[in-house]
This record gives C-alpha cells, sequence and structure tokens, in this order.
C-alpha cells in the first residue's frame, strides 16, 4: 500500500509523574496530532493536566511497568501513519517533529534521531547527557554498529519516528503477558530504543538519522539507572545480534491499518476518550540532506508549521505549534 505524502501523526507520549513538565510540553505538540498519552501509574495529576490541556488525547494506563511496555502500550492503540516516541520530560523539542517526519516522507522506514551526528544544516547535541552516560553510549554505539554492519552515531535516544506499518517486526512482549514481581518482562525497560534499533535494522529497513538537540529535563530526576540499564542495553545487543536472531528475514512489512492490534487485550483506558477524529498532518519540506525519495511516492508539500528549533527554552508564554 502506497504511503502517504500527507502523513497523520501519531505521538506516543510515555509519562510517570511528569505532570510539571506536561504543562509546559503540551502546548507545543502538534495540533491535529493524535496524542497518545501513557501513564505509568502516576500518583501526581498527570492523567488530569493532560485531560485538561489536550481533551483530545488519548489517555491509557500502561499493563506492566516500564518505559518499553509504555511504548508497547501507545503503539498498539495509534492510528495515524507515522508514530512518534517523544519523552515528556521536556528533553525532546517538539519543533523537532517536521524534520523527523520529512525523512520519513522522502523515503525512510525509520527516522532516527541522534545527538552526535550533525545533518546538513540541522545542529546536533544534548544539554542532559552526563560524561559518564556519554561514554558508555559512545562505547554501546561502537559495538552495535560492529554487531549490526552500521554506522550509527547514537544508540541509545529515545527520539524517533517510523512509518505505522513496520510495527509487525518489532515483535514486542505482549501487551497482557504477566510479568513476574522482581523484575521486568524484556523489553520493557530503557533497553527499548536499542530493541527498536536491532529489529529495525535487522529487518533490512531504510533508516534515516535526524539530528536532534535532546533538552535538559525540566522538573523532576531521570528514572534512567546508569549501570543497571547500560547493562540491560549490552544484553540486549547480544541476544539481538546472536546468529539465531540475525537468522530473522529481512523483510518490508505492509500491515493492514489494523493488524498491529487484532491479538491485544483492551488496555485500561481512563474515560473520556469521545474527542472528534484527529484531522491529516500536513507533510513538511524534507530536508536537503534526505535520502533520494522514491518514484512511486508523491512530493512533499510545504508546511506552515515551523521547521526550525526556537532560540530558547519554550515556555508557557510562548506560541504553540500552529495546527
Amino acid at each position: 500500500m502506497p504511503r502517504p505524502a500527507l502523513p497523520t501523526l501519531s505521538v506516543i507520549v510515555p509519562a510517570r509523574n511528569e505532570a510539571r513538565n506536561l504543562e509546559i510540553v503540551l502546548p507545543y505538540l502538534p495540533a491535529d496530532a493524535e496524542i497518545v498519552l501513557v501513564d505509568g501509574h502516576s500518583t501526581d495529576d498527570t492523567v488530569a493536566v493532560v485531560r485538561r490541556l489536550r481533551p483530545d488525547a488519548v489517555v491509557l494506563t500502561q499493563t506492566r511497568r516500564g518505559k518499553g511496555n509504555a511504548l508497547a502500550c501507545g503503539f498498539a492503540a495509534a492510528t495515524g501513519d507515522v508514530i512518534v516516541m517523544f519523552d515528556a520530560d521536556g528533553s525532546a523539542d517538539p519543533h523537532e517533529i517536521p524534520a523527523f517526519v520529512a525523512a520519513l516522507v522522502a523515503g525512510a522506514d525509520v527516522a532516527k534521531g541522534t545527538r552526535f551526528a550533525r545533518v546538513g544544516d540541522a545542529e546536533a547535541g544534548s544539554e542532559d547527557i552526563t560524561l559518564l552516560r556519554n561514554l558508555g553510549n559512545a562505547g554501546l554505539n561502537g559495538l552495535a554498529n560492529l554487531a549490526l554492519r552500521t554506522r550509527y552515531s547514537d544508540l541509545c535516544y529515545g527520539y524517533n519516528a517510523f512509518w505505522r506499518d513496520v510495527l509487525e517486526v518489532l515483535d514486542l512482549p505482549a501487551l497482557d503477558l504477566a510479568g513476574p514481581a522482581d523484575r521486568m518482562v524484556w523489553g520493557d525497560g530503557f533497553e527499548i530504543e536499542t530493541l527498536l534499533t536491532c529489529r529495525f535494522s535487522l529487518a533490512g529497513l531504510e533508516i534515516t538519522e535526524v539530528a536532534s538537540i535532546e533538552r535538559e529535563r525540566i522538573h523532576g530526576v531521570s528514572n534512567l539507572r546508569t549501570f543497571a540499564d547500560g547493562l540491560r542495553v549490552l544484553r540486549t545487543l547480544g541476544r539481538e545480534c546472536a546468529p539465531r536472531a540475525r537468522r530473522r528475514p529481512a523483510r518490508r512489512v505492509a500491515v493492514m491499518a489494523t493488524a498491529a492490534r487484532t491479538a491485544i487485550v483492551p488496555l485500561a483506558i481512563v474515560p473520556d476518550l469521545s474527542a472528534a477524529p484527529v484531522e491529516a498532518q500536513p507533510a513538511v519540506q524534507s530536508p536537503t540532506e534526505s535520502p533520494a525519495q522514491p518514484a512511486a511516492q508523491p512530493a512533499a508539500q510545504p508546511t506552515t508549521q515551523p521547521t526550525t528549533r526556537p532560540t530558547t527554552r519554550p515556555t508557557t508564554a510562548d506560541r504553540p505549534l500552529a495546527a
């Protein structure tokens, strides 16, 4: 099935006790995108803030714990042509979403964010990463490139986008799987970004890096555990890049719109999901550095949304992104 030149968007936002950050972040997400907020059993006003600022949002409660499970729940509920992974803590810049969409419209299956490689005129960097995490990511990234025979510049970054029709290649843990009480199900934790990269790569999908600047978390403390989660990433590389894993057939999957949800039990959904259908997301102008667009795909049209990053940190007083 041909992919649209004007794809609709589903922005997946996993959140646990991020009410203060969502107050700042939510107004900047595209007004006509489907927002899927996956709540990690928050004890603050996370859900109430979403209901107030984006009453059209889909709000789910994740079925287990961990960022990977939250994202999997969001993926299953998404209905847009393009899925955008977006952190709730303020570290992801919403003004970069058009660049990710442009890379996909230009022909990529996956638009992978990078903090360590400048792409064209777009700058990359991080205001949040520590020296220890930076060194760890560099080492794990080198191992991943060696094992996958790739040249990625950033393995563990969570700002990514992809066409929803490639979901089937991920084969993530079933949402109704009962997890052990003393540990997380494999794939449910912060190893999710590495898991996605491995499976997208081993499936032979076209992956384009998009330069991104990781902002500093606005409020609160990260749930990331440098050593424990780093070991989970290392084990993920070992599991996914083992010879038996590499025998997974490389393929490009065309999944029907409902295929990703056929075997999934209903999620715990917060009431009041009677919002009007989401309108189509305008396409953005493809950056000159993006891969050549296949002949079968129409050219992307300019968008009214800003495609440049703000020069200052977004605040609630700034104007949100236009539809």
